[in-house]
């Protein structure tokens, strides 16, 4: 994680808190060193702005890794189901197969 960058992203933040790309730069730039940090950012970003799609691939991801796989299913659904409202046939695509892969993972154990 690059400190200068994480900082940069913490200002911008501060800023305007409720741009929701601020919160979504910050949940992916903590996502592989501090995943209680993105998960915070990620909920936000699913409360705050539940039509921002970007959020629903990696959020649904960092559940499933936090074994939390109701949530993970969850936001799947709402994130394929959401792209269909917004009409984003690649952004369903990546979803979808992520979902499957999801599933796929789940009967493997």
């Amino acid at each position: 994680m690059n400190n200068n960058r994480l900082e940069l992203l913490l200002q911008f933040y501060e800023e305007d808190s409720q741009d929701p790309f601020n919160a979504y730069a910050l949940a992916m730039e903590y996502l592989n060193k501090d995943t209680a940090k993105a998960k915070v950012y990620f909920d936000t970003l699913l409360e705050e702005h539940p039509s921002y799609l970007a959020t629903y691939y990696h959020a649904a991801a960092l559940y499933a890794a936090l074994e939390n796989l109701e949530r993970a299913e969850a936001l799947y659904q709402k994130g394929m189901q959401l792209a269909i409202q917004q009409q984003n046939t690649k952004t369903y695509q990546e979803l979808q197969r992520a979902h499957r892969q999801f599933l796929d993972e789940q009967e493997d154990w």
